[in-house]
């Protein structure tokens, strides 16, 4: 229908000019399984983390072990996502190997596109993890300055001890 209104060699034309062959998309493939195998690593790791942590605030329920969980909890959700970002893509990269099969070049150069974009934003959603995953060391690193002992006093600093005298 689209082909009606809109002549496709006028698409073409207006496209810039792309060499779309069958090693263009290929090459993304060993990029976005590292990606996918990291997202898995990142995914696990906080699995074991939430459930230590579960176990950890049922005994003490302690703030700390709470925001600890919420964050990761929020952290979850993103790996979830980034990782449905990233199948979406391979997917989409295989469809787009398949259409340059069939000779629809510029259905699959739409495609390729379109999985460089969902590859792009999975990257965002990492990077937005990141921040988050530093956010929740420096809660944990808060934590632990909080019980430091001063200096020299074996005391721990509540900030309403004045320093010793010399």
């Amino acid at each position: 229908m689209l082909s009606a209104m809109i002549p496709l060699a006028a698409i073409e034309d207006a496209l810039p000019a792309m060499d779309l062959t069958l090693a263009t998309p290929a090459l993304l493939f060993p990029a976005i399984s590292l990606l996918l195998l990291a997202y898995t690593n990142r995914f696990l790791a906080l699995a074991a983390l939430i459930r230590d942590l579960q176990s950890r605030y049922r005994d003490t329920h302690e703030e700390t072990v709470y925001r600890q969980i919420e964050n990761l909890q929020r952290r979850v959700v993103l790996i979830r996502n980034m990782q449905v970002l990233g199948v979406s893509s391979l997917f989409i990269c295989v469809l787009c190997m398949l259409l340059l099969m069939a000779g629809w070049s510029l259905i699959a150069t739409a495609l390729f596109v379109l999985s460089l974009l969902l590859m792009m934003l999975s990257l965002a959603l990492s990077l937005h993890e990141i921040q988050i995953s530093v956010e929740a060391l420096r809660i944990q690193l808060g934590d632990i300055a909080d019980d430091r002992p001063t200096a020299g006093t074996g005391r721990r600093d509540d900030g309403d001890n004045p320093p010793p005298a010399p």
